[in-house]
């Protein structure tokens, strides 16, 4: 059986690949020193920082998610090779070319999906809901009820990169074990889930902007970071070295954290 891309598949590309760089923020690959620049990066932070009234810089893209690409069924997704040895394939399938912005955000997100996981983490791209809930229930537990946090609007304004006061105190949601699910750039919607070892510390945080803006926002802490790429650009943001500070970000709005039910 062929799978064919849809009408409704090729504009989702064209829409995703606006917001190519948006998930680059979170990058374990190497970057350069000018991308501490990118006001996308303001999304990083440290357990220091939980307090009621601080108030942070912090980027929230604004998406519609009737423009986001959907997630393929299962049947569907297996139909399409999902590799980088399968490029070429891809780049005719979708009808893109081999230099345009697309393919190199399509090789980018195979980088990601294919390089070694680092020591302690468990990694897997899903290009389906069925594969993501296979790899979340994996490693929570196949007979474990699940919840699953976002990053929720509330009231959004055109403004992406504004300050945020924290308005209550962070309300930490006490779960040792999580898997947390990125979007990759990709013609249909890719998620990098991951599940690392050691303590990491969930947070829902109340944020209020200066432009009226309200968001209840899901952030994690991750406590021990010595085994992390000593160029993971949030040392550079936050100025601190590998396994001498934890690291604190928020999650985007079409980002999913998935933990055992309380």
């Amino acid at each position: 059986m062929e799978f064919r891309p849809t009408l409704s598949i090729l504009l989702h590309a064209i829409l995703l690949f606006r917001f190519v760089s948006e998930s680059r923020a979170r990058d374990i690959a190497k970057t350069s020193p000018e991308e501490t620049l990118n006001p996308q990066l303001n999304i990083f932070f440290t357990p220091k920082d939980l307090k009621i009234g601080k108030i942070m810089p912090l980027f929230f893209a604004l998406k519609d998610p009737s423009t986001s690409p959907h997630l393929l069924s299962r049947e569907e997704a297996n139909l399409i090779p999902f590799s980088s040895s399968n490029l070429t394939y891809l780049l005719n399938f979708f009808s893109f070319s081999k230099d345009s912005p697309q393919a190199k955000a399509m090789e980018d997100t195979f980088f990601h999906c294919e390089i070694s996981a680092m020591n302690g983490e468990s990694k897997f791209c899903a290009t389906s809901l069925e594969s993501m809930l296979d790899f979340v229930q994996e490693i929570l537990g196949f007979h474990t009820k699940l919840d699953v946090y976002t990053t929720e609007f509330l009231k959004k304004s055109p403004v992406t990169l504004q300050n945020y006061t924290i308005l209550q105190k962070p309300k930490e949601i006490l779960e040792p074990k999580l898997v947390a699910c990125h979007t990759l750039p990709y013609p249909y919607a890719v998620f990098y889930c991951h599940m690392q070892k050691g303590e990491n510390k969930l947070f829902k945080i109340s944020l209020l902007g200066e432009n009226g803006d309200r968001i209840e926002a899901a952030a994690i802490c991750h406590m021990d970071t010595k085994e992390w790429n000593h160029d993971h650009v949030a040392f550079r943001v936050l100025k601190v070295l590998p396994g001498s500070s934890p690291v604190c970000h928020f999650f985007p709005v079409d980002n999913l954290v998935w933990v055992p039910s309380l």
